[in-house]
């Protein structure tokens, strides 16, 4: 694994300055830039202040790590969500499809369930570092009662096809599930992505 750093007690304000400052610095080295960001209830406050930042939004395509098999008006659509706070901004958002063929990131962001999950990559779903796709559609088992629908998630590799990483995780459960994943202690779906990554981790918790 590549070198990991841990930022604790970071508040949404100080995680989208840290996200809006490797954005700038991304952009400075390439004219148009793609990241993937997550789902679910953690990242989007901290969308909404990182919508405040002054970007050329124009320049940064916005792919989501995963997504419910729903209508994008749906509640439970990611990519309706993220649509709405970025693309009033200019940037150009990308809904997943099971042929879609994901670009290099330069930085893709993701959450961990405390199962080890991370986007639709679920335990049960056996995700492996060498995946020839770079989406799957997947059904959880169990089916987490708030979003009960099948989904399309990027693969690992697709995931790690970035220039960093960077993880959101709230609560000591989720975080001492990540630490044993980095300690090499399990071989629950995070742990397996972060053997494959590349690049720099940095772990938000």
């Amino acid at each position: 694994m590549p070198r990991l750093e841990m930022i604790e007690n970071a508040d949404e304000a100080a995680i989208a300055a840290w996200f809006a400052q490797r954005l700038r610095a991304a952009l400075a080295t390439s004219p148009e830039i793609a990241v993937t960001v997550p789902g679910g209830s953690t990242p989007f406050p901290i969308f909404d202040r990182l919508v405040r930042e002054d970007l050329p939004w124009e320049r940064v395509s916005i792919w989501p790590g995963d997504d419910r098999m729903v209508n994008e008006d749906h509640p439970a659509s990611n990519i309706g969500r993220i649509r709405a706070r970025f693309e009033p901004l200019g940037a150009t958002t990308v809904a997943l499809s099971e042929d879609a063929q994901p670009p290099h990131f330069a930085i893709a962001w993701l959450g961990m369930g405390a199962d080890g999950h991370v986007a639709s990559l679920f335990p049960n779903t056996d995700p492996k570092a060498n995946d020839s796709w770079p989406v799957r559609r997947l059904t959880p088992d169990p089916l987490p009662p708030e979003a009960p629908f099948d989904r399309l998630s990027l693969t690992i590799p697709a995931l790690t096809d970035s220039d960093e990483i960077v993880f959101v995780i709230r609560g000591p459960e989720k975080r001492a599930t990540f630490e044993a994943a980095a300690d090499g202690k399990h071989d629950l779906p995070v742990a397996r992505l972060l053997r494959a990554a590349r690049h720099k981790v940095t772990c938000f918790c």
